[in-house]
């Protein structure tokens, strides 16, 4: 592979634009710059999440993921360009059956909270609902593989999921939204 990264500033980047993956310079914020940035966020914050103590399955599918989100990123770095592939999508959804089986069905909104680990599992989840509008933002403008946007889609329920098992595994519920009351009158 080679020594990528010998120096990390060019000052290339001083005239507000940056480099895409086949050699094309844009604005830094360019759809497609705001698209990676996103997915770089959501990798950040996943990385976030594997800083705490989880149940081994959540982890290494959160250092799969990290992984697949890396490559959604160069993807996206050069147009035209497809690496992701249905298989991964269909990976996350088997992992979504699996762990939504064991939790009960849900009849409130849930809100992000309960232990550490799942309130950074729903801020995850979050940034990966912000890394897919800015996707699609981008796939209105410029062809972008609709795998990339499928796994998002999936990515963000998957997290949704896990947020609640990690609240189970640590012996926490769901911490459930109750609506204001009505004003009486």
């Amino acid at each position: 592979m080679g020594h990528r990264l010998s120096k990390i500033y060019t000052r290339t980047g001083d005239d507000g634009s940056t480099g895409l993956g086949d050699g094309t310079r844009v604005a830094k914020d360019h759809a497609r710059i705001e698209a990676i940035g996103a997915v770089d966020e959501l990798n950040s914050a996943i990385g976030l999440v594997l800083c705490e103590d989880l149940p081994d399955s959540i982890g290494s599918a959160l250092i799969a993921i990290q992984h697949r989100l890396f490559d959604l990123g160069g993807e996206l770095s050069v147009p035209g360009r497809q690496v992701m592939q249905d298989q991964q999508v269909g990976e996350l959804e088997t992992l979504l059956d699996e762990l939504n089986s064991a939790l009960d069905p849900l009849k409130e909104f849930v809100l992000p909270g309960g232990t550490r680990a799942a309130a950074l599992c729903h801020l995850a989840r979050s940034v990966c609902r912000r890394a897919e509008r800015r996707a699609y933002g981008l796939a209105k403008r410029e062809p972008v593989s609709p795998v990339g946007l499928r796994y998002l889609n999936r990515l963000s329920d998957l997290l949704f999921v896990m947020a609640r098992a990690l609240n189970r595994a640590a012996g926490h519920g769901d911490v459930l939204w109750r609506p204001a009351e009505k004003p009486r009158g």
